[in-house]
């Protein structure tokens, strides 16, 4: 039966060889890469709505810009970089969601466009689209009936 003093001591060993918690920087670089990412979007939606384009117009269009930037990021294995140093500020829902879908497809296409793509695909992002679409369904009854 261990003693309270192994306890402690077994406690004092765990202690000194666990790493330091890092969470305050990984928030940080978190804020830091998920905020340029949006500031970017804003910097394009600007640009096209000072140029005419109507808001929802120049929306679409940044979210073009986004989506595309991040299937060539990750097809250049630069996305992953990027979230590994990052964390969570890469997965701002748009260049995240992109990333999700393009990178099973890259790794798989040699199974071939239906068995491979296209089955694959969907395995990160499909979930996501599954649950989204729920969520949406449940919310529009709660509001039909609270109205």
């Amino acid at each position: 039966m261990a003693t309270q003093s192994d306890k402690k001591q077994y406690d004092e060993m765990v202690k000194a060889a666990s790493p330091a918690s890092t969470v305050g920087v990984n928030c940080i670089k978190a804020f830091l890469v998920g905020g340029s990412i949006c500031a970017i979007g804003q910097v394009f939606y600007n640009m096209f709505h000072n140029r005419g384009f109507a808001k929802e117009d120049a929306g679409l269009m940044v979210a073009g810009i986004l989506i595309v930037t991040a299937i060539i990021l990750t097809v250049l294995g630069l996305y992953n970089k990027l979230g590994k140093h990052a964390g969570a500020g890469s997965v701002v829902p748009i260049t995240g969601f992109a990333n999700a879908i393009a990178a099973p497809a890259i790794e798989y296409k040699k199974e071939g466009l239906v068995l491979g793509v296209g089955a694959k695909m969907f395995v990160i992002a499909g979930p996501v689209i599954v649950y989204g679409a729920m969520a949406s369904v449940v919310v529009g009854l709660i509001y039909y009936f609270v109205k």
